[in-house]
């Protein structure tokens, strides 16, 4: 299914990665979902003037970990577009995450609630849309997933634990539905980002280590939104449709596979 011809849900599109995720798809064409939670209705109105014709997007608040809100999300989607949403992109994040190392908890620190809140909202979250989407995916003959990974799991030099734990189970899940969902004709891949120049989560993390990372980056560049924004189209496109499974890692490589 080409990107024009699609309906996208971003999750957690209200800011930052997932509203860059959702104005590349717009640029192609595509219909978006654009899903939020804690986001005041002021600057929704802001970004829906910004984006444009209702008829093309829609803004739709909802809770990724409550399963019964993301039924009515999917179920108000297929409404608005006249069609199921062919494209999952999970990038809701839990919480207000704030990727500043010196503020995290060491291993001496940590309790099983930082791995809770985590676990609910990447891996809980993933669950609740994966399932929502299933039945759509099965109208169409199609569909694609795309988890957003991290590419701290395999360079950990700052101590996420619980984010890095999530993310780590958040992958190994891409995988078995990626084996699982094959037969109907569904992909799941992960598109895995380091640190981004910048967003409201990363806003908190030291000039320093911005520095630090694009001088040991062989490009020479922190990543930003919009060049990790590449990579979910092409896993969303028709040019991936023998790609699933998979983890790609756009960090100007700095974690090479």
């Amino acid at each position: 299914m080409k990107l024009e011809d699609q309906v996208v849900l971003v999750t957690g599109s209200s800011r930052g990665l997932g509203l860059a995720i959702a104005r590349a798809f717009r640029s192609e064409g595509a219909k978006v979902v654009l899903n939020y939670f804690k986001t005041t209705e002021d600057r929704i109105s802001v970004l829906a003037a910004d984006l444009g014709s209702t008829e093309d997007t829609l803004f739709f608040r909802a809770d990724v970990t409550n399963a019964d809100e993301v039924q009515e999300l999917f179920r108000a989607a297929e409404r608005h577009f006249n069609k199921p949403i062919s494209t999952v992109v999970n990038n809701a994040m839990v919480g207000d995450f704030a990727f500043n190392g010196d503020a995290r908890p060491k291993v001496s620190d940590l309790t099983w609630s930082n791995f809770d809140s985590q676990l609910q909202g990447f891996l809980r979250g993933a669950l609740n849309t994966t399932q929502a989407a299933l039945p759509g995916f099965e109208k169409l003959g199609f569909g694609r997933i795309i988890n957003i990974g991290s590419n701290l799991f395999q360079n950990p030099v700052v101590p996420y634990h619980d984010y890095t734990a999530a993310k780590g189970a958040l992958l190994a899940f891409t995988r078995t539905c990626a084996a699982d969902l094959g037969p109907k004709g569904v992909t799941v891949n992960m598109v895995s980002g380091g640190l981004l120049q910048v967003t409201d989560a990363s806003a908190s993390t030291p000039k320093e280590v911005f520095d630090h990372i694009k001088a040991v980056t062989p490009l020479r560049k922190v990543t930003t939104p919009e060049d990790l924004a590449g990579a979910v189209l092409f896993f969303a496109s028709p040019w991936s449709g023998a790609v699933t499974g998979q983890q790609i890692v756009v960090d100007g490589g700095l974690v090479m596979n």
